[in-house]
């Protein structure tokens, strides 16, 4: 299993990042929210993933990183369970949408959650 988070599976393209809010889809398990939609330029198999936390929320730079962080690790531990056979290009952004802090247990529980959630529904629009 691969459970690196790279540079390759970073989404950094602006283009891509105004197309994902504009017409991409999301699912919301609280305090995480996830947009996410197909490319058709991408390589197969291409996983692009973002994440953010709300500035007007959680106003210092040390606070947000720190969810930042929280989220991306949550992330990078549960990809393999949830993506390893996926062949469709995909690009996901992560919100946080609390207004209060967390912790790693309570994000990586939500984040399964989240991910769960995810498969169920894309694998619902591929059937």
């Amino acid at each position: 299993m691969n459970f690196k988070f790279g540079k390759p599976n970073k989404l950094k393209s602006r283009s891509t990042i105004d197309l994902l809010f504009k017409e991409g889809k999301s699912i919301k398990v609280f305090p995480l929210k996830l947009v996410y939609l197909e490319l058709s330029s991408a390589p197969s198999g291409t996983l692009k993933v973002g994440v953010s936390v709300s500035k007007r929320h959680h106003k210092t730079a040390v606070a947000r990183n720190r969810i930042k962080r929280l989220m991306r690790e949550a992330f990078r531990l549960n990809r393999p369970h949830y993506f390893n056979n996926s062949s469709t290009p995909c690009a996901l952004m992560i919100l946080y949408i609390s207004k209060k802090g967390t912790t790693f247990e309570e994000l990586n529980t939500t984040m399964v959650k989240l991910l769960q959630t995810y498969n169920d529904k894309t694998s619902q629009n591929e059937t």
